[in-house]
């Protein structure tokens, strides 16, 4: 994966409810692991803005509900710096879902802000993106 511009703080971690902001049919999901995550004994993997989690779909339509999925962090509530000294915050944790080889994203269009660092590292999710901050 391409590294970021930003200092992104990693805020997400394990059991973190996000919201599904494509059209996949998804609401509400649940990190279970963070992928490309090598770890420390006893430490919880953390996740922040572009990173790949796997996730449960806790709400949603029937068809994808209580499935395991891989997901793309569009947002995050804790803030991160970015490289000109902005200090960027959301209002909620946010994720995309994403075929779990090619990344592409599986809904067709995102209605909501998404965090620009997502579109160095995936380039897809931002052609499906309304708006980019």
């Amino acid at each position: 994966m391409k590294g970021l511009s930003a200092n992104i703080t990693k805020s997400i971690q394990l059991k973190t409810r996000l919201v599904c902001v494509d059209n996949s049919g998804a609401k509400e999901l649940e990190v279970i692991s963070v992928k490309t995550y090598k770890g420390r004994l006893r430490r919880l993997p953390k996740a922040g803005i572009g990173d790949v989690v796997i996730c449960s779909v806790k709400k949603g339509k029937e068809k994808v509900r209580g499935t395991v999925v891989h997901a793309v962090v569009v947002r995050q509530a804790k803030e991160y710096m970015r490289t000109d000294g902005t200090r960027v915050k959301f209002s909620d944790n946010a994720g995309v879902l994403v075929n779990p080889k090619t990344f592409e994203p599986l809904g067709t269009e995102i209605r909501t802000v998404i965090a620009k660092e997502v579109i160095e590292r995936f380039s897809a999710i931002g052609k499906i993106a309304s708006i980019v901050l």
